[in-house]
């Protein structure tokens, strides 16, 4: 039953996401938005079964944090918005698959808080509801936001000062970030992995970098 409630999940959130005006004009965020959803929500399938969580509600959960990126964000308060508004799409489908009240409001929870640890409703902080932002954070901390970071910030066009300045800002950010804990032993052993492989690659590249530097090797 729960894994037929995780199929018409996701129905729902690609019926959602065709439908969407600002998704259908731009493709390129559409692709990153359900791609990172789904990863997101097969980080959840494997912190459920490292916590012994009722895996289909976290993993639906997962599936729906992100549902108001099929709006259109005009400002960044829409964006700090999100979570909140995500759960007030969410919950009218919600009603409609077979979760008991309680899941219901776990979810709902969860997704409310996953931006900035707000909900405008009152609720438990679970270790099941936080690890819906868990599993978020630990996809955008995964290597593909390497790419994403460097490519954002047009790092091959930066002169080499403004690189060895942009990685090292980046480094000291991800010494803070490794001290974080999570929810959970399975969701903080997850982030930490993450955050060790980021911090070795941009140890890497500093150092080359600095390598490049050096003014016996410059012209």
């Amino acid at each position: 039953m729960m894994e037929e409630n995780i199929r018409r999940t996701m129905e729902y959130l690609q019926e959602q996401f065709e439908q969407s005006d600002y998704l259908t004009a731009n493709p390129r965020d559409k692709k990153y938005r359900l791609e990172h959803t789904m990863r997101v929500a097969n980080i959840g399938r494997q912190i459920a079964r490292g916590e012994d969580f009722e895996e289909g509600v976290l993993v639906i959960g997962c599936l729906l944090h992100d549902l108001s990126y099929a709006e259109t964000f005009v400002s960044k308060d829409d964006w700090m918005n999100h979570g909140r508004r995500a759960t007030q799409m969410a919950r009218p489908f919600l009603e409609t698959l077979t979760l008991s009240p309680e899941q219901i409001e776990e979810i709902c929870f969860g997704i409310a808080i996953h931006v900035d640890d707000e909900a405008d409703f009152p609720g438990e902080r679970s270790p099941l509801a936080l690890s819906i932002g868990d599993c978020d954070n630990i996809d955008r901390f995964d290597v593909y936001r390497i790419h994403e970071n460097l490519k954002n910030k047009d790092f091959t066009d930066l002169s080499l000062d403004e690189q060895v300045e942009f990685v090292g800002n980046v480094l000291d950010r991800l010494g803070k970030y490794a001290q974080m804990e999570l929810a959970t032993e399975t969701a903080t052993g997850l982030w930490k992995e993450r955050i060790d492989f980021q911090i070795q690659f941009f140890q890497r590249l500093q150092a080359q970098l600095e390598r490049g530097s050096d003014p016996k090797w410059r012209r």
